[in-house]
């Protein structure tokens, strides 16, 4: 951040030593530097290379007439301003050039958009909400409306107006911009949840279908399709939609068990669960696949033979802090006497590593937790928070 700051106010510093000699440059009869200007200006530099850059940012700033010449370099200073976290000072600079009748149409809409960006940052969302429908509505620099597009779209996603920042976002922003598809997608992932706990069913399958139709990819809209399809008893059309999430992204597989456990529960179908969670294991040997297989070969079995070869063979060929809790609690079952306690100890000094560790991670930002958050809490990005893989994992 201090470089940036020098940076800007060098540059402050270049523009206003530029305007001092183009004025000194004018021809016979024109007006000259005024002496205070000048003075200014040195003034300015002097606390610039002593790094005293607040006082050298207001007396750029009071050196520094609104004209076309400088009209960008009051821009950055404002900017500067809210790169700072003084978004309140940012917006009367900003405000400032607006109450300039000299602006061009194409200064106007910039000044405008830093506006917004100045309002969001201090939270007054209506306010900018206000100036980027205008410019999306009426801005003439299609660059500039684009980005009034994008701004937009993030503010409607905070305030949870999923239906308004589709409508912006569709179609043109959804194709070029991948981050704002998969948001898209999970944007008609959260219409379809509110009409289904409003007893909607039709609307919702609708957005989960136009969801997959935005991004095949979003391995949430199948999950809601299989809850639907459970809800109403459609169990093996609940299975045929979970089984589609390992080819959408492999790593959402420990999402998908337990609906799919419950539909083949419900179907009386254990043997069908076993063949398909062997087939899984193939390509994707998660804990969680592991454990699920070995506790349905248990009940199937009546024994615990078969899931102890299992989870042991796949300890073999990696290891899994979860394999080797579950390991020990089928030897609980087992043990007598003296054993019971000694094993019953390290059962319970596993489950509490395992219970002190997060189960989700961002893999954009890196923030972790227990829940699954389709929205990263932190960075705010769509679908980037997954199980976590590794010994302590998956």
């Amino acid at each position: 951040m201090p470089d940036v700051l020098l940076l800007a106010l060098l540059l402050a510093a270049v523009a206003i030593g530029w305007w001092l000699g183009r004025r000194e440059r004018r021809g016979p009869g024109l007006p000259a530097t005024s002496p205070g200007l000048a003075r200014d200006y040195f003034v300015g530099l002097n606390y610039l290379l002593n790094d005293q850059q607040d006082r050298a940012i207001e007396t750029f700033i009071g050196a520094l007439e609104v004209n076309s010449d400088t009209i960008e370099t009051h821009i950055a200073l404002g900017n500067l301003f809210r790169t700072r976290g003084e978004a309140d000072r940012a917006v009367k600079i900003h405000q400032n050039l607006l109450a300039r009748p000299t602006l061009t149409g194409d200064q106007e809409e910039r000044v405008q958009l830093e506006l917004s960006r100045d309002f969001l940052h201090l939270g007054l969302l209506d306010r900018a909400e206000r100036l980027l429908q205008g410019l999306v509505r009426e801005g003439q620099d299609e660059e500039l409306r684009q980005s009034a597009k994008r701004l937009l779209v993030d503010l409607l996603e905070r305030e949870g107006e999923w239906q308004a920042a589709l409508d912006v976002a569709l179609p043109q922003l959804v194709r070029q911009h991948d981050d704002i598809r998969r948001a898209a997608a999970h944007w008609l992932c959260e219409l379809a949840d509110q009409e289904r706990r409003s007893a909607s069913p039709v609307l919702a399958r609708r957005h989960l279908k136009q969801s997959l139709a935005t991004d095949a990819r979003c391995v949430r809209a199948n999950l809601l399709l299989a809850e639907m399809a459970l809800d109403t008893g459609q169990y093996r059309q609940a299975i045929r939609l979970l089984k589609r999430i390992p080819d959408q992204d492999k790593t959402f597989i420990p999402s998908m068990l337990e609906p799919l456990s419950r539909a083949y529960r419900l179907l009386d179908d254990e043997v069908g669960l076993i063949q398909y969670l062997q087939e899984l294991l193939e390509t994707a040997p998660y804990t969680s696949v592991i454990i699920l297989l070995a506790e349905t070969l248990r009940r199937h079995h009546g024994d615990a033979r078969a899931a102890h070869e299992l989870v042991a063979h796949q300890l073999n060929r990696e290891p899994s802090l979860g394999a080797v809790d579950y390991l020990i609690r089928l030897y609980l079952r087992e043990a007598h006497g003296s054993e019971d306690e000694r094993i019953a100890l390290l059962q319970q000094h596993t489950h509490t590593l395992l219970q002190s560790l997060p189960r989700h991670r961002c893999r954009r930002c890196g923030f972790s937790g227990e829940q699954l958050h389709w929205q990263c809490p932190r960075c705010r990005s769509w679908g980037t928070t997954k199980p976590i893989t590794g010994i302590e994992g998956e």
